[in-house]
């Protein structure tokens, strides 16, 4: 046979055991020299599926050595023929999931509970005896051997998680490579399309019902607010009953619909719920008798919920039979696993299983503020996948970026291959995919994957957020110390495979991950080697050749593998390249406000450590609010640079950022005034915000605003940004906004 890696150790060593179990008395000769005298016979009805199966398997062995064996069923089956078995064996009493293959007799059987099963049980084979590997889509590892020895078979398996979700692109445009993995074709299967998570608003759009009846939505202070339902307003209830039926009658092979809430926190506190929340112990209390009222109604469907956030908590009350608990992970700390830095999440997630055996986990695998960033949570896949495993989940959703992401492949690989069976070793399925992948770069993009990771190890303190940012770990795991680390590692890796263009485009996209960093890294000017800017020989400066470098191999590397967005606001990859070269430009702009003193006269909150010189440091903020920008919640922003002497200006620029999604929104208007003695200020002009928030509006963006007028001599700049309040149809309405803020420019 051709030598590949397995994931169970190398197939060098997989084939000495294959030789030396082929003299076992109970082994079969599936075929010898390209030559086999067996046949596929299909067991009972010949399904689609079946037949399919049947052509898998066909086709592999064909490949693997040459010989093709016949597919039959029972009634056309040779007596002088040797048998591969496939379908439902009968001497096994295998559940709908359950996988079977054994030797007997000198004949194979592949069989499963279901054709699905069975289907999954062929793929097993393929990969567990004769070393078959499929990494991604077009990329797999097939060997080659004329001779095929098995030894005696028995092997039997059930999948404890039994509908498993990897949100990945890779498998949803790719059928056939989510069944060689074993993992649901999409993200929610058997759901009505249209009521799938967050489907309050849609039973009860506010456009249609706020107006005329605010009693059906959540009471928050003395105000009612379209941001949750009333779920003790028994008109709710009859509303809710009837969009679902309409709902089971337009899609009537759906079985599963979801009943839940909106992406929000701003839940009912009228005293009609607040008092079955507090008889319940918990939010979750209103929600589950709510949703089994709707339930009782359609006995023979299943209504999903979410323990989410404020309902994460279990109640008192026992869900009935057709509800499903769709449990929630979303605050954890990635850093480690759930069991040790997220113990209420595991706490709760015993609490729910002692009051249903209906738990469907909804994970999370990636930084969604930054899906190129490096995120070291892979150690954690795991133990957090056997905890689901362990407290009886039958349905696990991984929600990866489902777009491509940083090392997209090898994470939609492994978590596959964890739900599968979460007992592998993870390092043996690291070691198999990096180096069957990145073939002799295998082992650099495996150093850099195990180094980040114990590095985060080390930094007992750092919270591994799902809306971090890359800058938050420029003293961790990502310090330009380690960056140079990472850099290195796949340099060498692209020049391990220097002469394999096809395997030097997947270490270029392995790398990108390291690559963003390494430009937010320059754009916060973090060390003389990662800054934006260099000074050149006039005395003048010139872009940093990193810089320029890593935005080409960025854009390239992004055009081919069709990376699009940056994050799951919808900032694109264009609008991050428009949005840096915007930032090259401010960076090179004079600046009479650069380094100067900067006082404000407002009080921000948390970020950018409160400190208002990160308006006139150089750095530049980018798409995320924890990269350099100063924030103000909920109130104006005030602030005076003092330029050290009286100056001639003629036009301030400041940027804003917008992240509506997490309530930042630009400013209502700008105003800049101008002082000789800090206490007489005269108008300079004043910037409406040429884009004021609507439902509309660009979730994540950036806008510069910018005022030109006849030159003044000025040497205190004020100036006041207007907090933009969150408006009542906002999911967050009833909360204060924020306005975020970064780099004046005066010139």
């Amino acid at each position: 046979m051709k030598i590949v890696k397995s994931k169970f150790g190398f197939l060098g060593l997989l084939l000495m055991f294959l030789v030396i179990s082929s003299c076992n008395m109970d082994g079969i000769e599936l075929i010898h020299e390209g030559k086999s005298d067996y046949e596929i016979v299909l067991m009972g009805r010949g399904t689609e599926s079946l037949n399919k199966s049947a052509e898998v398997l066909q086709s592999y062995l064909y490949e693997i050595s040459g010989a093709k064996l016949d597919v039959v069923n029972e009634t056309s089956q040779h007596v002088e023929k040797k048998k591969i078995y496939l379908g439902i064996d009968y001497e096994k009493d295998l559940e709908a999931h359950g996988i079977s293959i054994r030797t007997k007799s000198n004949n194979l059987l592949i069989s499963g509970g279901s054709d699905k099963a069975t289907k999954y049980a062929v793929y097993e084979f393929l990969e567990r005896y004769l070393g078959c590997r499929w990494y991604a889509p077009g990329s797999e590892k097939i060997p080659s051997s004329k001779t095929i020895d098995l030894p005696g078979i028995d092997f039997e398996y059930t999948p404890s998680i039994t509908t498993r979700t990897v949100h990945s692109k890779l498998f949803y445009d790719n059928t056939d490579f989510a069944d060689k993995q074993k993992v649901t074709h999409e993200s929610f299967p058997n759901y009505v399309p249209s009521a799938r998570v967050h489907t309050f608003h849609k039973f009860l759009p506010e456009e249609q019902f706020y107006e005329s009846n605010p009693e059906y939505y959540a009471l928050r202070g003395d105000q009612r607010l379209p941001t949750q339902l009333c779920l003790t307003n028994p008109d709710v209830l009859a509303i809710v009953k009837d969009s679902v039926a309409s709902l089971f009658q337009q899609y009537p092979k759906a079985r599963v619909l979801s009943v839940s809430q909106d992406d929000n926190q701003q839940h009912c506190q009228c005293d009609n719920c607040s008092k079955i929340d507090k008889e319940e112990g918990s939010p979750s209390g209103t929600m589950i008798r709510f949703v089994n009222e709707v339930a009782a109604t359609f006995p023979d469907k299943m209504i999903s919920t979410l323990a989410y956030q404020y309902t994460r908590k279990p109640c008192k009350s026992k869900p009935l039979d057709n509800v499903l608990i769709t449990l929630c992970s979303i605050e954890c700390d990635r850093s480690a696993p759930i069991s040790e830095k997220c113990t209420d999440f595991a706490n709760d997630l015993k609490g729910w299983g002692r009051l249903t055996n209906n738990i469907r986990i909804w994970d999370y695998t990636t930084q969604f503020t930054n899906f190129l960033a490096p995120f070291p949570n892979i150690q954690t896949l795991k133990p957090n996948i056997k905890l689901f495993r362990d407290n009886n989940a039958k349905w696990v959703f991984e929600q990866h970026s489902n777009n491509p992401s940083e090392l997209f492949e090898l994470r939609s690989y492994i978590t596959a291959q964890l739900l599968w069976n979460p007992d592998q070793d993870i390092d043996v399925l690291l070691t198999d995919f990096t180096n069957g992948y990145y073939e002799e770069a295998g082992p650099f993009v495996k150093n850099y994957i195990t180094k980040i990771h114990a590095k985060i190890k080390e930094d007992k303190d750092f919270f591994l957020f799902l809306y971090g940012d890359p800058s938050e770990a420029f003293t961790s795991y990502l310090s330009p110390e380690l960056l140079d680390d990472y850099s290195q590692l796949f340099n060498e890796a692209e020049k391990a495979v220097a002469n394999k263009p096809e395997i030097v485009a997947r270490v270029k996209m392995a790398r990108l991950g390291v690559d963003y960093a390494v430009l937010e890294a320059c754009r916060k000017r973090l060390t003389d080697d990662y800054r934006l800017l260099i000074p050149t020989a006039d005395g003048k400066k010139s872009i940093n050749p990193l810089v320029t470098t890593l935005l080409d191999n960025f854009t390239a590397t992004c055009a081919k593998n069709n990376v699009v967005l940056m994050n799951e606001m919808g900032f694109t990859v264009t609008e991050y390249l428009a949005n840096y070269m915007s930032a090259l430009e401010v960076a090179r702009m004079p600046n009479k406000a650069m380094g100067k003193a900067v006082v404000t006269n407002t009080q921000p909150k948390k970020y950018a450590k409160e400190d208002p010189m990160v308006l006139t440091d150089g750095a530049l903020g980018g798409s995320s609010f924890y990269a350099n920008w100063l924030g103000y919640e909920g109130n104006d922003m005030e602030v005076v640079v003092d330029l050290g002497e009286p100056m001639n200006i003629s036009t301030i620029s400041l940027a804003f950022l917008q992240v509506t999604n997490h309530i930042v929104f630009f400013p209502s208007k700008v105003v800049y005034l101008g002082s000789l003695d800090n206490e007489h200020y005269f108008n300079l002009g004043t910037i409406n915000n040429p884009l004021p928030l609507s439902k509309e509006s660009k979730v994540n963006d950036i806008q510069f605003f910018k005022l030109d007028f006849d030159q003044k001599r000025s040497r205190y700049i004020k100036v006041k940004a207007l907090n933009t309040k969150t408006p009542y149809w906002h999911h967050a309405a009833g909360l204060p906004s924020w306005l975020f803020a970064d780099e004046i420019i005066i010139n």
